[in-house]
């Protein structure tokens, strides 16, 4: 019988910063269809892994459905009276300085705006930031130094039109997959398109480069200098354009000239070889459409501001900005990123763009707002916030869907510092993660597809998160928990708002109040939404004003700037080296970042089976010349270790990493593995203009992890894992894996797996005492239930195969003899190890293909195996196997 559904909703995919329009369809039995929404400008139909799984994400397990206090399940109003009257009686004994907002670039525009509001408009501080503080800061910075305003002044359009395109610290076929299709979409079209890649590491977006540069961690800001100096040179400068409308060009050349006056000097630093530098700059040089997209790569450096700048820079000086195809573009890596900027979600911002040490700014949002309390200095950026709770100046801290105890550096100390903190309430969806642990107050948000509200994208693209299912238990949307707390703490007249349009409303006639075009940020035409209107807003970039209704594709084709002499201004770059540098004791760089399957610290993808299938564990990626220095075998454990933490990671060895440097990723947490939270091994040093911490370069080192035994549990039921020192936890389709290792002996594996699976139903088990080997099947009623693996080394079956035993409803006698002997059965299938996630489609499925000559090329693999033929985010993978 075919699938009921229900109402389709248009709404946005809530991950990375691209911004993508969805399409959910709640299903009968539960479940919910996603589609890629055609009509969507961001993706058009396009979506990757992550986005095509979200229906797979919205089940109630670990959900937070209702307020408790100090773990007493309390009502609402029990809850809004205690964090009212927490928070009021800090305020009275210890100023308002002593109390903060932690949010997040997940919330909506909304939720941002009225948490803004209360914190620096009533409470009178300004001790409110945000995660995105760890993304883009130092974007934000750098744009606001070139522009005096923070405007990105590109649109996705402008990359498909560019005759170069660069992608500096950009990991565009991992972080921003839908922008990476609509890339090498255009590529395709136009083969005579050019992309560089700038990155230590050779990524999945090398895959459609031209020329990759795996600079030397942290040398950035010399390559660009040096190209600004090459410009000059090899007069390619645009000296109309900074004549008229550019300032500072002097100082930014005799810096540029100093640090990076020559190819060789270049060369030098960056330890690029010298033809492929020239060659990036003659392309450079010698093409008129230009676009550098850049991200963290850039952003996390103790100078990303500078970083960000010297890119600016070479923009400016052959005026490539303002005009189609051309700009230096900052990717955000969250989908409300950059609305928190527009709403002044970090602590040294105003609303509408607006600064807080500006007494004109100051004296208009306080009239706007009717607030005589409103913050006159900036608050404590994310570091320092957390540094201030440590030490016990800030007594209370409301975290706002955020887990800093994994996402932060040194999240160690932040952990310490919260266990201590009189007063830590969070807003949250999940039950259970690092932070929520550690809460004295929580109190049950919305997620997403239950919320309603804007979210700006990467290029200034506002559109309609929208709700397509009901509010589950008591959890209710973020705006409406901050306002409620507001009127309890007394600013009733101040938080006035009913739904969400009501603060969409408030939020762009502000952005329009006294502003006649000396402000970037103005959506006034939308500032009479009606309720109706705002329920059907199509997507629109802002600027949106009464005569651009249909918003604004560019910024700057006026060439007018937001600065005080309307020209943009040429920043002096003086390259620096990163804070830590490597030494005798840790000799490696760490680098961290994000995978393609996963987002964040995985309260959401962790819930979608096919997402956890491409990389299960946590991983150190290694060059095989670092991996034979410390002994390391590909596929063994790893302990890898800074002066601030250690963490426990299985060993990829790839000559895809550059020598001397090490990549994890950013997303596990003690909920899904026991020592695994990169962020305790990064130091909490940041750029001192944007805050923004050095997640890029950390001094490390690492050797091989040598536990007693190795092993791995596949349970239809989620376990406890006892007497193991590593573990990590991995959902699967009808069971849970968990891969694992011990330092001490077991000396009874028989009845250790009976304690983690139970002792009833039927046990087939094989023991090699000697040989250190216990292999076990647990069955009830013919169908398994379980599976125990021990061996002295990593060297174990593999799991796919295993895995797919669960999905029979009787196993055969081969089957089970299979168990025993650690083989699958004559006729059964391995797939291998997940390339394709949307279509399961495993590693050696596709060797054979490719192999037995059925298959010879992407295509053709897409026509046979469906791999690649959904988010496209596999095709690079697909290629190297083709390759090889």
């Amino acid at each position: 019988m075919a699938e009921q559904h229900t109402t389709t909703t248009k709404t946005t995919c809530p991950y990375c910063g691209v911004g993508c329009g969805v399409l959910a369809t709640p299903l009968q039995n539960g479940t919910v269809q996603i589609e890629g929404d055609e009509t969507h400008p961001a993706n058009l139909g396009r979506l990757c892994s992550k986005g095509s799984a979200l229906g797979e994400t919205v089940d109630l397990g670990n959900r937070l459905l209702h307020p408790k206090v100090h773990g007493k399940r309390v009502s609402w109003d029990e809850a809004i009276v205690s964090v009212a009257r927490g928070f009021s009686d800090i305020i009275a004994k210890h100023g308002p300085e002593s109390v903060a907002f932690y949010v997040s670039g997940q919330v909506l525009t909304e939720d941002y705006y009225t948490a803004n509001k209360l914190m620096k408009g009533f409470i009178g501080g300004a001790n409110i930031d945000t995660n995105s503080r760890l993304c883009m800061s130092s974007a934000v910075a750098a744009y606001k130094r070139a522009f005096g305003s923070d405007t990105v002044p590109c649109s996705y359009e402008d990359i498909e039109l560019a005759d170069l395109v660069i992608l500096a610290g950009s990991n565009l076929a991992w972080c921003h997959p839908v922008i990476f299709q609509r890339l090498r979409q255009a590529k395709e079209d136009r083969p005579e398109m050019k992309i560089v890649v700038i990155d230590p590491r050779k990524t999945s977006t090398c895959d459609i480069a031209d020329l990759h540069l795996s600079v030397k961690p942290g040398t950035d800001a010399t390559l660009f200098n040096g190209l600004l100096h090459y410009l000059k040179k090899e007069d390619y400068l645009d000296l109309e354009f900074l004549e008229a409308h550019t300032e500072g060009f002097a100082a930014a050349m005799t810096a540029a000239k100093t640090s990076a006056g020559s190819i060789p000097q270049v060369a030098a630093v960056t330890e690029l070889q010298e033809q492929d530098i020239v060659k990036f700059y003659q392309l450079f040089a010698s093409t008129e459409k230009v676009v550098t997209v850049y991200s963290q790569g850039i952003n996390q450096s103790t100078s990303g501001t500078d970083k960000c700048n010297s890119i600016i820079n070479c923009h400016l000086a052959t005026g490539r900005i303002g005009k189609p195809g051309m700009g230096p573009f900052s990717f955000t890596g969250q989908p409300n990123a950059m609305g928190g900027r527009e709403v002044g979600g970090l602590s040294n911002q105003l609303a509408a763009h607006m600064e807080i040490t500006n007494p004109e700014h100051h004296d208009r949002v306080s009239r706007f707002w009717k607030a005589d309390n409103l913050a006159t200095e900036n608050g404590a950026k994310a570091i320092d916030m957390f540094n201030e709770v440590a030490s016990g100046k800030i007594k209370a801290i409301w975290i706002m869907a955020t887990n800093p105890v994994v996402s932060l550096p040194d999240a160690d100390k932040v952990k310490a510092a919260l266990e201590k903190c009189e007063l830590v309430v969070v807003s949250e969806c999940e039950q259970f993660t690092d932070t929520t642990e550690l809460a004295d107050i929580l109190l049950p948000a919305a997620a997403w597809g239950e919320k309603d509200g804007m979210v700006t994208n990467s290029e200034r693209r506002i559109s309609h998160q929208r709700a397509f299912l009901p509010l589950p238990g008591e959890a209710r949307p973020d705006w409406w928990i901050i306002t409620q707390v507001a009127r309890k703490m007394g600013f009733e007249a101040a938080f006035p708002f009913e739904k969400p349009a009501d603060v969409f409303r408030e939020h762009a006639q502000l952005s329009a109040f006294e502003n006649d075009g000396e402000r970037d940020f103005n959506i006034g035409g939308l500032a009479d939404i009606s309720d109706e209107d705002y329920d059907n807003l199509v997507p629109v970039q802002w600027p949106v004003m009464a005569n651009t209704e249909m918003g604004t594709a560019r910024l700057f084709t006026d060439k007018r700037f937001f600065t005080p002499s309307g020209k943009a201004r040429m920043i002096s770059v003086e390259p620096k080296l990163p804070f830590n540098l490597t030494t005798e004791a840790y000799p490696l760089v760490l680098n961290t970042g994000r995978i393609r399957d996963q987002w964040h610290t995985m309260t959401r993808t962790g819930r979608a089976v096919r997402l956890n299938a491409h990389i299960p564990e946590p991983m150190v990626q290694i060059h095989p010349l670092d991996a034979a220095t410390f002994e390391l075998v590909d596929g063994a454990l790893a302990e890898v270790s800074s002066q601030w933490g250690e963490m426990i990671v299985r060993v990829v060895v790839t000559d895809e990493q550059r020598p001397g440097s090490i990549f994890v990723p950013i997303h596990w947490s003690s909920q899904y593995a026991s020592m695994a939270r990169v962020d305790a091994l990064v130091a909490s040093v940041y750029d001192p203009v944007s805050g923004q911490p050095e997640s890029k370069h950390t001094p490390v080192t690492i050797r091989a992890y040598q536990p007693v035994w190795h092993g791995f549990i596949l349970s239809r039921h989620p376990i406890t894992v006892k007497d193991a020192n590593y573990w990590v936890k991995v959902r699967g389709a009808q069971f849970w894996r968990y891969e694992i290792a011990g330092q001490q002996s077991l000396d009874d594996p028989a009845k250790w797996a009976q304690q983690h699976l139970g002792e009833e139903g039927e046990w087939l088990d094989f023991t090699d005492a000697k040989a250190g080997r216990y292999r076990a099947g647990q069955i009830k009623r013919n169908r398994l239930e379980g599976v125990v693996f021990i061996a002295p080394s990593h060297d174990l079956p593999a799991r796919s195969w295993l895995s797919q035993l669960f999905s029979l409803n009787s196993l055969s006698d081969a089957e089970r003899y299979s168990l025993l002997v650690g083989q699958p059965s004559q006729g059964q299938k391995d797939a291998g190890q997940i390339v394709c996630s949307c279509f399961g489609v495993g590693q050696n499925t596709l060797n054979e293909a490719i192999q037995s000559g059925h298959v010879n090329s992407v295509d053709e693999i897409g026509q046979k195996l469906k791999a690649g033929t959904n988010c496209g985010s596999c095709v690079p993978e697909l290629k190297k196997l083709l390759a090889h």
